[in-house]
């Protein structure tokens, strides 16, 4: 009797822990798995001298290439590394090969997206933005004022300046070199957005991707994106999105949630493919005084035309409405801040000097920061970057800026 006993307890021990291991893998197949798979599914086997070696030396760079479009359609190591027009050549074990990659490489199969970034203000307004005018040739300096007057043919930036080389090196030009001019005579380097061996549409369309360079106090696009809705979806939705779909035939159903890509290049179901990052936009939400762009009317209509992808003409307009009062109402504000240095100036109570005068740090601070936050936010649906991140520092700084000119004058009238 104690050995049945004893066998029906092992049998049931049995029984049980084999049910539970059972369980366990159904439960496990139900389970959202991680995303070890490439966005665009593909993975070729690299082979060859290059591969070879690299695969030995720089392992993870053949196996970017190989879960790339480039890899699947055949585009191999020399399709891009070979040297094109006046690029400096290296004799690399046997082969010759362009000593730098610019985006005159990519623009061998690129032509059309090189031409439009050439036209975009990453191109060299960014570079210009930090080292103006001197890098430049005449004919560079030429094409770009065409589409952004003042942009390049300008002195270098005095901030950067005072804060020195090394900080502009890993600081300033980590990101604005985007628009770098190249030895080869061309501008910056796809590699910024794409990277490299990856060669990835699905990376460009990350908002982290953008993030890289626009974020922070003084363009808080990414923290605006997170915060706002369209950033609150995309996270949710994220994994059943195609971000590797190809922009001439994206449609809502590869992404139903924008990011930054989505607004201001891609080509939405026949929308137009662009990468000029400027052609949907139609303030100057950046500077101090947020004026209309060139193509003011042509840039809000290609834009709404996206948002209709998602929205109907009614919301649409009224959130441009609204959003462009926060933006006079900014504009008001950073004048009234204006007016307290212009007037300190004129009265001999500043110098002449930028950033050497407490006051001056400031009135930076105010428009450089709070006022563009408040605008984008505006822009972006980020309330509380218009509110606390913008609007409640304004008034805050605004009067700092009156008590802090008062001492100014207290102490001249006493000089």
């Amino acid at each position: 009797m104690s050995q049945r006993v004893q066998f029906s307890s092992v049998f049931i021990a049995i029984f049980m822990g084999t049910a539970l291991i059972i369980g366990a893998l159904l439960l496990n197949q139900q389970r959202p798995t991680l995303d070890v798979n490439q966005p665009n599914g593909s993975f070729v086997k690299a082979t060859g001298k290059c591969a070879t070696c690299h695969r030995r030396e720089t392992s993870a760079v053949v196996a970017q290439y190989e879960q790339s479009q480039h890899a699947v359609k055949g585009v191999s190591c020399l399709d891009c590394h070979k040297p094109v027009g006046t690029q400096e050549k290296v004799d690399h074990k046997g082969f010759m090969i362009a000593k730098s990659l610019t985006s005159n490489n990519c623009a061998e199969c690129h032509k059309t997206e090189v031409d439009q970034f050439l036209r975009s203000r990453h191109a060299a307004p960014s570079w210009g933005a930090v080292s103006g005018a001197k890098d430049f040739t005449a004919e560079q300096i030429a094409f770009a004022e065409t589409y952004h007057k003042g942009t390049v043919n300008r002195p270098p930036n005095k901030l950067a300046m005072l804060e020195g080389g090394a900080a502009i090196k890993k600081g300033c030009a980590s990101c604005h070199d985007i628009g770098k001019p190249n030895s080869d005579g061309s501008i910056g380097r796809c590699t910024q957005c794409h990277s490299r061996h990856g060669a990835s549409v699905a990376l460009a369309r990350q908002p982290e991707t953008c993030g890289q360079c626009h974020m922070g106090p003084d363009h808080s696009q990414l923290e605006i994106f997170n915060e706002s809705k369209h950033g609150v979806i995309f996270r949710s939705q994220k994994r059943s999105m195609n971000l590797s779909k190809a922009p001439k035939e994206l449609t809502t159903k590869d992404m139903s949630v924008p990011t930054c890509a989505t607004c201001h290049m891609s080509g939405l179901e026949g929308l137009k493919v662009t990468h000029d990052t400027t052609e949907r936009l139609s303030w100057f939400l950046f500077a101090a005084d947020s004026t209309k762009r060139p193509g003011f009317e042509r840039a809000q209509v290609e834009m709404k035309e996206t948002c209709k992808k998602c929205h109907t003409t009614k919301p649409i307009d009224r959130f441009y409405k609204e959003a462009e009062e926060v933006l006079v109402s900014t504009n008001e504000k950073v004048e009234k801040a204006k007016a307290i240095i212009d007037g300190l100036r004129k009265d001999g109570l500043l110098t002449p000097e930028p950033f050497d005068e407490p006051i001056e740090f400031l009135y930076f601070d105010y428009w450089h920061y709070y006022g563009r936050t408040a605008k984008h936010g505006a822009f972006m649906g980020g309330a509380d970057f218009v509110q606390w991140h913008g609007n409640y520092e304004l008034l805050k700084m605004l009067t700092e800026m009156e008590h802090m000119a008062a001492e100014i004058r207290r102490a001249g009238k006493h000089k």
